[in-house]
């Protein structure tokens, strides 16, 4: 199906926007920003492994939305959906109402009850939530937590070549100059601040992401008039217009690519960090509106790139995902464009780090600390010593990984099943656990083993009948309820459950 192979090549994507003085400035503003953010963050982030993995749960709720709707939309949005909409058409729009309602109803109702039973309970990490929730010891622990950071570190390598890959392009550097600049910037931050620098520059990326996807196609649709735009379009292929041109099969895909939102960690973990779950309700009105803006611009600018230059040839290298720097070099002044190359590094930037910061907590807080240690203590400066030196550790093997020969192969293949396969996996088994009662860890952990396999088998056996996050997802549900009833669940199933409850905001929370 087109928008997954689009979605999952995005991160390969080039761009090819010319270097110069004007873009290199306004790019080393953004270059600024993001370390003065860094800077900031050591004086008000915590000293303890809640602080530099979750920020205190301290987060305010606009901070969280952001953050939550710019790392889970990667450098996708901005080339790979944008690509999508010149090839596609308007119908690309369906992607976007999926994440969009999938991650409304996650702010509005999954959201806070996440963050009122983590509260309570002191979890850090997903994996904690649910050992707490579910029970299953290490081996449920052990399970997760090797699922995350095999995926994590993998697409964090696949961000850092995307990121060498835009410096080569944009700076004339070598691609693996770029990928250390890249990963350099980002260490920087993450190692300093932890999670309040990740969090914070989201927000600053989210900005420079919308004021892209705002800006370029409005200034390029007044180049050529809306009317024009629009009959060009007809002339070309009346589908382009038509929302509802593709099949079935691809509308049900193409909302489907929602799924992986309860799934991905990275995501999961924002709702986690936020001060008061009674303030989700304003993240969710943040984030909805950031959604809707950023892929109406998305689709936009691949409308109007369409009528502009007719076919695909007539971008670099007949690929359509160059669309959005080469529209921008086009028609914007050098230093606005230059600030649209910063958007596409926000975008790889914001990612990179969020899958950083969910890789190391689980080295760290799951493997370290729950399976070495037994859950043994560790104090708040050891926790955040040893949190960055893991940061530190993955960041070098992420790269690292990117000389061995042949290793690319593995790194894409991971990275293709990375946003559906963790949806498959953790997505039914966290929904249930929230909203059922009757949810035990075998059964999570058959959720967990039946939604990997199923994507996996899926995409390689009927891909082109359905994307295969729908039948993982739907195969996970099945496997969690049925293994679910056929055992015993928590004898403080009442008691956890309650934990979750909006009465639970009276109580002492962390």
């Amino acid at each position: 199906m087109t928008v997954i192979a689009t979605a999952a090549e995005a991160p390969e994507a080039q761009v090819a926007v010319d270097a110069d003085w004007a873009v290199l400035g306004s790019f080393s503003l953004y270059l600024l920003l993001v370390i003065g953010i860094a800077v900031y963050a050591t004086r008000v982030g915590s000293g303890s492994a809640a602080g530099f993995f979750l920020g205190g749960r301290k987060m305010k709720h606009v901070v969280v939305a952001l953050s939550a709707v710019t790392s889970g939309r990667s450098a996708w949005l901005l080339l790979g959906m944008t690509g999508l909409a010149f090839v596609s058409g308007a119908s690309a729009v369906w992607s976007v109402v999926g994440y969009t309602l999938m991650e409304l109803f996650l702010f509005l109702f999954a959201a806070p009850r996440l963050r009122r039973f983590t509260g309570r309970h002191g979890d850090i990490t997903l994996t904690d939530y649910f050992v707490s929730r579910l029970g299953g010891g290490r081996a449920l622990r052990a399970l997760i937590a090797g699922v995350i950071v095999l995926f994590m570190t993998s697409y964090v390598a696949a961000q850092f070549t995307a990121g060498g890959k835009a410096f080569a392009s944009s700076f004339g550097l070598p691609d693996m100059a770029g990928v250390w600049i890249t990963a350099g910037i980002v260490l920087l931050y993450t190692v300093v601040g932890g999670y309040v620098a990740v969090a914070l520059t989201d927000v600053v990326q989210a900005v420079f992401m919308l004021f892209g996807l705002v800006v370029l196609p409005l200034i390029a649709m007044a180049s050529i008039g809306w009317g024009p735009m629009i009959d060009t379009l007809r002339a070309l292929d009346p589908a382009l217009l038509d929302p509802l041109s593709l099949g079935v099969g691809a509308l049900i895909g193409a909302l489907g690519i929602g799924l992986g939102s309860p799934g991905n960690p990275h995501i999961i973990i924002r709702y986690m960090s936020v001060d008061d779950p009674r303030s989700l309700r304003g993240a969710a009105v943040w984030g909805t509106v950031w959604n809707v803006l950023m892929g109406w611009g998305a689709v936009s600018v691949g409308l109007v790139g369409r009528a502009i230059y007719g076919s695909v040839e007539a971008l670099p290298g007949a690929d359509s995902e160059q669309l959005f720097p080469f529209l921008a070099a086009e028609y914007l002044p050098a230093f606005i464009a230059g600030l649209l190359v910063a958007a596409v590094f926000a975008a790889i930037m914001s990612t990179a780090d969020s899958q950083l910061l969910v890789g190391a907590s689980g080295v760290v807080r799951d493997i370290y600390q729950g399976l070495v240690l037994k859950n043994g203590d560790i104090s708040g400066p050891d926790a955040v010593r040893i949190s960055r030196l893991v940061v530190l550790a993955m960041v070098l093997l992420a790269v690292g990984l990117l000389y061995v020969p042949g290793i690319e192969d593995v790194v894409f293949w991971l990275v293709l099943f990375t946003w559906a396969g963790l949806g498959a996996a953790f997505g039914p088994s966290l929904l249930l656990s929230l909203f059922w009662r009757r949810t035990t860890a075998a059964g999570a952990a058959a959720g967990i083993i039946v939604g990997a396999v199923t994507t996996v088998t899926w995409y390689y056996t009927l891909k082109p009948y359905m994307y295969e996050l729908i039948p993982g997802f739907i195969a996970s549900t099945l496997a969690v309820w049925i293994v679910s009833l056929l055992t015993r669940r928590p004898t403080d199933t009442d008691a956890l459950m309650r934990d979750m409850r909006a009465a639970s905001d009276e109580r002492p929370m962390a």
